[in-house]
């Protein structure tokens, strides 16, 4: 067996790190009586372990001479073993570096993950000896080799021109026949020319990606069949997810990003660091828990054999704790620095601002220490601004730079093309930046993120196709996902040949999209709704990595070409009209609602008006008027302003644009969306 020269190594920086000499090794924990640095073979089987040999401010630490880039380690971490005490330390969990850069494979749960007997009497009480390292995926000690950018620099979009393209990194590519089948699904597919050129065409100017950090299939979804697809089960916060490496070279997503960033498109991602994979008190032992479990979650303070939750996914991080906040931060810095990623959503990102008594805090050590940030405060930050814990909701409460998912947008825009009654005076405010949730402390328009669909619910098609969640195949007996849908079938629940639907699907689905990309704020589009993919009427497809997620890009109906027709074209016009990326909230003389005849609205109009509103953008001597129509029938609209000012047709949503011209009055179609620019005043009378 192989000896090793074991120097004292240093503290810092936490994680392994190549010198050109050798791997120092640094792990913090505060509670561990020692800690065993585990070195594997190429094939990861053979395992030498190695004392880390000093212990510097709570962390152990050693340096091995010799050791190169591509080493496979992890460890095993000393201590007692009280679940009663919150203390869950097992040497015979092998267990993942929280400062990884990359794993050996996916981690995918197994008994001898957990640090308590299966199926004992005790529960978590009990104590196993299973060697767990055969089934836990291993470190490697990354290639910190300077990675080429080629001079390319970030696109540094304005938050105000900004269109959100939400996507998942494998789903975008794997049914997309232009594409080598060899790299579907991965950073090599998607940084493929077919698909950087189709987004880049497309006119979207940022790339929100779904979880890319390595995350753990659960043996709940494994005895189901199914894998974690969305990938909000994270383990290392820092190492991509191996089967989106096609090569297994870190290298791969660095050139993803910037062959994104030459054509333009900015990368987001969504992190998750309001909870881990490793679950509740019943979950696996991989990493935070056996390290030392009490400083990253939160414990239950009263019995801390358990945990406190937030997150509905079994133990909430525990972001008040120095060393844990520490981490998300390196994080952050890493992605920001070393994968020039441009910006972040963040997931149930009020557990991340909770603070000691477990309530939101604006000034939460998270938010505060992200604020003076030089490095984060020059990228886009988007909250998710709720969790299920107690005030969890907390759309427009985040800090002023912070955008936040505004799921009022989403609801009231749905209700709205829906049918529903009594929606006008909201939708009125959700399509002008929401400005009675944002108008505050010089938050801008754009803080509102507006979205119609996410990866989370029915797709756009779907939207418009089922009035009920059809997730059988997610083997919970339809009981997931939500059922506050907001939606409507037209008529036949799911697929149909009736004219009169479809035409109806049609229209609300193009409602939906040109109130979206009208909209003042930034839109976000899920991948897909602009060729009306289906999900079958599965609103919760976290579990789906098959053909229901996948976008099948070979298969697009005639109605799917259409709508990518019709999104360019609103893309366009929204570029065209700054009025629609305004960085600043419109005035009462700026923005006029009128009703049908022309008139002013009035306060008591809005219950009275209440599918059908539409207001004019005053700028010098043009103007924009956007009449928005949910009524089945026909309306008789009189232009604002001079009877004989001349109008020109400058969007329809039914046709492409005309360049018309009206004067006095029009009439609109049921389910239609038109907007006009004002040519001429006409004489005063």
């Amino acid at each position: 067996m192989m000896k090793y020269e074991v120097l004292p190594g240093l503290p810092y920086p936490l994680g392994a790190t190549y010198d050109g000499k050798g791997v120092n090794f640094a792990l913090f924990s505060s509670t561990a009586t020692r800690v065993q640095l585990c070195l594997f073979n190429a094939a990861g089987g053979r395992e030498v372990r190695i004392d880390l040999p000093e212990y510097t401010d709570e962390v152990f630490h050693g340096y091995v001479r010799g050791l190169k880039p591509g080493q496979l380690y992890g460890y095993r971490v000393f201590g007692p073993y009280e679940p009663e005490k919150g203390l869950r330390f097992n040497p015979h969990k092998l267990l993942i570096d929280p400062y990884t850069k990359q794993l050996t494979g996916p981690i995918i749960a197994h008994n001898a993950m957990l640090g308590y007997i299966p199926h004992s009497k005790n529960r978590d009480l009990s104590f196993s000896r299973t060697n767990s390292a055969p089934f836990v995926p291993k470190c490697l000690v990354p290639d910190e080799n300077d990675f080429d950018w080629q001079k390319i620099d970030k696109p540094k979009t304005p938050w105000s021109d900004e269109i959100i393209y939400e996507a998942h990194l494998k789903g975008f590519t794997m049914m997309n026949p232009k594409i080598d089948a060899a790299v579907r699904g991965t950073c090599a597919g998607l940084q493929a020319k077919q698909a950087v050129s189709y987004l880049k065409s497309l006119g979207i100017t940022a790339i929100e990606l779904l979880p890319v950090a390595s995350f753990m299939t659960s043996g709940f979804l494994l005895e189901k069949g199914l894998t974690n697809y969305w990938g909000y089960d994270p383990i290392a916060f820092m190492a991509p997810h191996a089967p989106y490496l096609a090569s297994q070279n870190l290298a791969e997503m660095k050139q993803m990003v910037r062959v994104f960033h030459e054509a333009g498109i900015e990368v987001i991602l969504d992190v998750v660091f309001n909870h881990t994979g490793e679950g509740n008190e019943m979950g696996q032992t991989l990493c935070y828990r056996g390290i030392d479990n009490g400083v990253y979650y939160r414990l239950n303070q009263e019995h801390p054999r358990y945990y406190d939750d937030t997150t509905g996914c079994g133990a909430s991080f525990n972001l008040g704790h120095p060393r844990a906040l520490q981490l998300v931060m390196d994080s952050l810095r890493y992605w920001a620095n070393v994968m020039q990623i441009d910006g972040f959503r963040f997931d149930l990102a009020t557990t991340l601002a909770r603070d000691d008594n477990n309530q939101y805090a604006i000034n939460s050590d998270f938010l505060a220490t992200v604020q003076q940030d030089p490095t984060l405060q020059r990228l886009k930050l988007i909250a998710e601004p709720w969790d299920l814990g107690s005030g969890g909701y907390q759309v427009g409460a985040f800090r002023p730079g912070w955008a936040e998912w505004n799921d009022k947008f989403r609801d009231t825009v749905r209700r709205f093309w829906k049918g529903d009654m009594g929606q006008a005076a909201d939708f009125a405010s959700r399509m002008t930046g929401s400005s009675d949730v944002y108008h505050v402390k010089g938050r801008r328009p754009w803080e509102s993120v507006n979205f119609i669909t996410a990866h989370d619910g029915f797709s756009l098609a779907d939207l418009v196709s089922f009035n009920h969640k059809h997730n059988e195949a997610n083997g919970e007996n339809n009981r997931d996902g939500t059922d506050a849908n907001h939606s409507w079938n037209s008529g036949v629940e799911g697929m149909t040949y009736d004219r009169a639907v479809l035409k109806n699907r049609f229209l609300r689905a193009k409602g939906l999209m040109a109130s979206l990309l009208l909209s003042i704020g930034t839109p976000m589009i899920r991948a897909g709704d602009e060729i009306l993919a289906s999900r079958l009427g599965n609103n919760n497809t976290y579990a789906q990595d098959n053909k229901i997620s996948w976008i099948d890009w070979g298969d697009i109906t005639p109605g799917g070409q259409k709508m990518l027709s019709f999104v360019r074209q609103l893309i366009a016009f929204r570029n065209k009209h700054a009025d629609l990326r305004s960085n600043d909230f419109f005035s009462p003389d700026e923005l006029i609602w009128y009703r049908p005849d022309g008139q002013k609205m009035k306060p008591d109009n809005w219950e009275y008006f209440v599918r059908s509103v539409a207001f004019l953008i005053e700028n010098e001597n043009k103007g924009l008027f956007f009449i928005f129509n949910a009524y089945d029938g026909p309306i008789e609209y009189t232009f604002p302003g001079e009877k004989t000012a001349v109008w020109k047709l400058a969007f329809e949503a039914e046709r492409i644009p005309s360049a018309a011209t009206f004067s006095g009055t029009v009439t609109v179609p049921g389910w239609h969306v038109m907007v006009f620019e004002r040519q001429t005043k006409g004489p005063k009378t």
